[in-house]
């Protein structure tokens, strides 16, 4: 059995909508153990153990939230270690608006991965709603490569938004992650 931990930050609740949604994606996987961690309730064990991870946040002021920044600073002593080298990493991010910088927090947490020497895995997803025929229901509406995007009104709960279009197509990023662990880490 491999296992995927899915590190995230909620704010409001959408991005622990997301979470959940990529956690349904690696467990369509035979083979793949998956585990949400909160970052106000890690268990670092897990992630030293964890043959790949996958960083979650919202984006708040073009950039990862603050708790998941505390995160990602508490690391460094695994970064020293070299504890996380060679695991698969992936990441997803929501915020209100379309663009919402939504990249640069991507951006940061591929480089994040990186520095750690893990192998980033992006998302394999054609962008969607990008054409005359496109519709607010295709996967990948948000248009991301390096990793999955959504975008939740601000105004409706977590329970509403994001649409299940981001919701579906976070989940393709976990079964994506989850088969690329098999194949990194041999069955």
């Amino acid at each position: 059995m491999k296992h995927v931990e899915i590190v995230y930050h909620s704010g409001y609740g959408h991005t622990a909508t997301l979470a959940e949604a990529v956690q349904t994606g690696a467990a369509r996987v035979e083979g793949i153990e998956v585990n949400l961690q909160p970052v106000e309730a890690l268990d670092w064990d897990r992630l030293d153990a964890a043959d790949a991870i996958i960083f979650g946040s919202p984006t708040y002021m073009g950039s990862v939230s603050a708790p998941f920044k505390a995160f990602m600073d508490q690391t460094s002593h695994r970064w020293f270690e070299r504890k996380w080298c060679n695991k698969l990493a992936a990441g997803f991010a929501c915020s209100a608006s379309w663009s919402g910088d939504k990249l640069n927090t991507l951006i940061q947490m591929a480089i994040f991965a990186v520095q750690h020497g893990m192998i980033w895995v992006g998302l394999d997803v054609l962008p969607g709603y990008n054409s005359s025929k496109g519709t607010p229901q295709d996967l990948n509406r948000v248009g991301s490569y390096l990793g999955a995007m959504a975008q939740a009104n601000n105004d409706e709960g977590p329970d509403v938004a994001p649409p299940q279009a981001d919701r579906e197509t976070a989940a393709l990023l976990g079964e994506r992650v989850a088969r690329a662990t098999l194949a990194w880490r041999g069955l």
